[in-house]
C-alpha cells in the first residue's frame, strides 16, 4: 500500500490544516520534557523550533505521497552548526517529540476509520527519520573530521617551522588547544599499513591512545616521520613511553618541555635534530631525550646544540679553573689514579672535584656518554674562544 493510501484524503487534509498547531505542540513538548532544550541559547532554540516545524511539514508531504522522509529538508531549516550544538541522542529525542505531538492528536486528526492507519503511518515516518538523522550526523562527523585533520596538519607544519602566529593559535583553539600548556614534541618513525603508507591511520591511532590516556595531542606524518605534539605534560619521558606504541620500530625522541604551542618549535627542532643523529649513541634508550643527544647534534652541525653545550658546560667550568683542569685531565686519563697523578693530587681530591663538576654542569664524567658530551662541549668552547681571539 502506498503512503497516500494509508489514510483517507479527509484525514490528510485535516493533518495539513492543523500543521501549525502540531508544530507548536511539538515545541511546547520540547520545553516541558527535555532539560537540554532549556540550556540552549535563544538562537539555538529558534533553530530547534525550525527543525520541529520542518519535521511536521515534511510529515504532511510524506503522508500525501509527494515527498520522501527527507532529513535534508528537515535539518536544512537550521544551520549546520546545529549538529555541534545538540547531540545525536538529543536529535532523536527531538524527532520522537515531533512524532509524539502527532500521535497524541491522532484521534482528533483522523476519521474514526483512519485512526489505526494514521498511527501506523506515524510509526513508519518516525523510523525513516531516525535512520535519516543518524546519517546526517555521520556525514557531519565525517566532514568535521576531514576539516579537523586539515587544521591539525597545518598546525603541525607551523610548529615544525617555528611559525606559530596568532592565526595558527586561533586554528589551534578550534581544536581545543587554546589553553593547553606544558608542551613536548615527540618524533619517531611512522608505522606502515600492509597496503603501504597510511598517514591518516597513523594519526588516528595516536588520537585513540591519547583519548585513552586523557591527554591533548596533535599529530602529523612528515615523510617517514610521525610527529606528535603532546600537551599537559609533567614528565616528558613518561609521556613518550605511554605513546611509544603509536610509533614504528626505531628511535623515538622527545624534545624538551616548553611552555606552550608558541614555543613548540624549540622542542620540535631539538627532537628532529636528535632523531637524525640518534645512531651516534649506540647505547641510547628508547625513548631518548633530545637533550641527551646534544653532543651528537653539535657534531652534526646543530648550531642550537653547540651554543647550548657552550653555555651549560664550557662557560660554567671556565668559571671554576680547578674543576676545568680536572675535567680535561680526567677526559685524557684512563682512570682516577691516572688523573690524580696528572694533577699531582690525591685520588680522593679527584673524586671530590668530579662530584663538584656534576653539581655545576649536571654531567657525570664517570659515565662514558656523559664524558663524551663534556669533551665535545669543552672542545667547542676552546675553538670558539680561539676564534674570538683571531678576530679581535
Amino acid at each position: 500500500m502506498s503512503r497516500r493510501g494509508l489514510v483517507s484524503l479527509t484525514t490528510r487534509r485535516t493533518v495539513r490544516r492543523k500543521g501549525g498547531e502540531l508544530a507548536t505542540a511539538a515545541t511546547r513538548r520540547l520545553e516541558d520534557q527535555h532539560e537540554w532544550y532549556a540550556t540552549l541559547s535563544a538562537k539555538e532554540r529558534s533553530w530547534v523550533g525550525l527543525v520541529a516545524q520542518a519535521g511536521i511539514a515534511n510529515f504532511i508531504d510524506w503522508l500525501n505521497g509527494t515527498k520522501h522522509a527527507d532529513t535534508r529538508t528537515i535539518f536544512g531549516a537550521a544551520p549546520a552548526e546545529l549538529t555541534r550544538t545538540i547531540s545525536l541522542a538529543q536529535t532523536l529525542e527531538l524527532a520522537r517529540t515531533v512524532v509524539e505531538a502527532v500521535e497524541e492528536r491522532v484521534e482528533d486528526l483522523a476519521r474514526p476509520g483512519d485512526v489505526t492507519d494514521l498511527r501506523v503511518a506515524v510509526l513508519r515516518y518516525s523510523s525513516e527519520i531516525a535512520f535519516g538523522a543518524a546519517m546526517v550526523y555521520a556525514q557531519a562527523a565525517e566532514q568535521r573530521g576531514a576539516w579537523d585533520a586539515r587544521l591539525e596538519s597545518l598546525i603541525i607544519d607551523a610548529v615544525m617551522r617555528g611559525e606559530v602566529d596568532e592565526s595558527i593559535r586561533t586554528r589551534a583553539a578550534a581544536l581545543g588547544w587554546d589553553a593547553v600548556t606544558n608542551i613536548v614534541v615527540l618524533v619517531g618513525n611512522s608505522p606502515h599499513s600492509p597496503q603501504g603508507d597510511d598517514p591518516a591511520g597513523a594519526v588516528s591511532a595516536v588520537h585513540r591512545v591519547a583519548q585513552r590516556l586523557d591527554v591533548p595531542v596533535l599529530a602529523g606524518v612528515q615523510g617517514s616521520r610521525l610527529v606528535v605534539v603532546v600537551g599537559a605534560v609533567s614528565d616528558p619521558r613518561t609521556q613518550a613511553c605511554a605513546l611509544a606504541e603509536c610509533f614504528a620500530d626505531g628511535d623515538l625522541v622527545h624534545g624538551p618541555l616548553v611552555a606552550d604551542l608558541a614555543e613548540g618549535a624549540v622542542s620540535a627542532h631539538a627532537a628532529v635534530a636528535a632523531h637524525v643523529v640518534a645512531r651516534g649513541w649506540p647505547g641510547r634508550p628508547r625513548p631518548v631525550a633530545a637533550d641527551d643527544l646534544v653532543a651528537e647534534r653539535a657534531v652534526a652541525g646543530d648550531s642550537l646544540a653547540r651554543s647550548t653545550l657552550v653555555e651549560t658546560v664550557a662557560t660554567p667550568l671556565a668559571a671554576h679553573p680547578s674543576l676545568l683542569e680536572t675535567a680535561r685531565a680526567h677526559l685524557d686519563s684512563p682512570g682516577l689514579e691516572a688523573t690524580a697523578r696528572a694533577l699531582y693530587v690525591h685520588v680522593n681530591t679527584v673524586r671530590y672535584r668530579l662530584g663538584r663538576i656534576t653539581d655545576v654542569i649536571g654531567y657525570d664524567l664517570t659515565s662514558p656518554h656523559e664524558a663524551f658530551t663534556v669533551r665535545v662541549a669543552l672542545s667547542l668552547g676552546a675553538i670558539l674562544e680561539d676564534s674570538s681571539k683571531v678576530f679581535r
